[in-house]
């Protein structure tokens, strides 16, 4: 057996009840904090991670390999699970390599993470199998996690998001990247309430076919109590604008709560939004899971500070 509790803090993924900048209504919104657990392996990684570590430990797995880009929270969070129970961690790198690291590689680097580079048009391929194949043939016996962490194990792991929260509610939120949170959340509510995910990938509608699969293959069941708003990626992954940044920042001045632009900000940008337009039935309440990805507010700092002088400058010509 793992001893998780030595280092990851269930206990601390609390209900906080929150604001948005100018709106007052009668609905009640709260932020389930899953960010809370680790520092590093936070949120929906936690939960994703989880019983793969332990399926891994019931095959005698001593490494773990599992593929991302070189921002990935998934890859962050593999490489520090590895580091604290006892595996080795192999990360396949979409892309080229790219010297300074970036932090995300860094910190997987430091903790002992092998880190390999894949070009775009390889790593296409990794769910086929010749190219799984090859992974066993190169580095031998490994735990194989996908993109994201998402597999069946992984919504076993989400689904128990809804096992913690302890208030009656109406809505609950994630983002989405893989889709396997919002499948393990729709799998764990059994078509009561209503689910809504936020892809931060532009076009992301083939997920809704993804997610289907997945709920599909995890329970059996087909569920009708969600939808996915494909509105709120803000230009594509990891892609922002002055907006977003305008409102994660007034989000944490009136919540005091850190939100990434990546993922979690995406959202709640997204409720905050739908709830000036009137969606959520009055008297409602609504639950926003942060699934963590804190440590991308790092990464994306450069991008952040040419934006905002984007802005600056723009305001300064007018």
């Amino acid at each position: 057996m793992i001893n998780f509790e030595k280092h990851i803090d269930t206990k601390a993924a609390v209900l906080e009840e929150i604001k948005f900048p100018g709106i007052k209504s009668g609905n009640r919104f709260y932020i389930k904090r899953e960010d809370k657990f680790h520092h590093a392996i936070s949120g929906n990684k936690w939960r994703k991670l989880k019983y793969n570590l332990i399926e891994a430990k019931r095959q005698g797995k001593e490494t773990l390999l599992t593929f991302g880009g070189a921002y990935s929270n998934h890859i962050y969070a593999t490489a520090s699970a590895g580091n604290l129970f006892g595996f080795k961690t192999i990360g396949l790198i979409r892309g080229e390599e790219h010297l300074p690291l970036n932090p995300t590689l860094t910190f997987a680097k430091e903790i002992g993470m092998e880190i390999h580079y894949v070009n775009r048009s390889d790593y296409r391929k990794r769910y086929d199998n010749d190219f799984i194949e090859k992974i066993y043939e190169q580095f031998g016996d490994v735990y194989l996690i996908p993109e994201g962490g998402t597999n069946l194990l992984a919504l076993k792991g989400a689904k128990e998001i809804v096992d913690d929260i302890e208030i009656d509610f109406d809505y609950i939120c994630s983002a989405c990247g893989t889709g396997g949170t919002i499948a393990g959340i729709i799998s764990g509510l059994d078509n009561h309430k209503y689910a809504i995910g936020f892809p931060v990938l532009k076009g992301a509608s083939f997920l809704e076919r993804n997610i289907t699969k997945l709920i599909k293959d995890f329970t059996g069941k087909e569920f009708n109590n969600w939808h996915l708003e494909l509105n709120y990626h803000f230009g594509g992954y990891a892609k922002i604008k002055a907006e977003l940044i305008n409102f994660i920042e007034e989000f944490e001045t009136l919540n005091g709560i850190k939100l990434d632009p990546v993922y979690t900000g995406k959202m709640m940008y997204g409720i905050f939004d739908l709830e000036r337009k009137g969606y959520f039935k009055k008297g409602s309440t609504i639950i926003a899971i942060h699934t963590g990805g804190l440590q991308g507010i790092e990464g994306m700092k450069p991008k952040i500070e040419k934006l905002k002088l984007t802005v600056k400058n723009t305001l300064k010509m007018h």
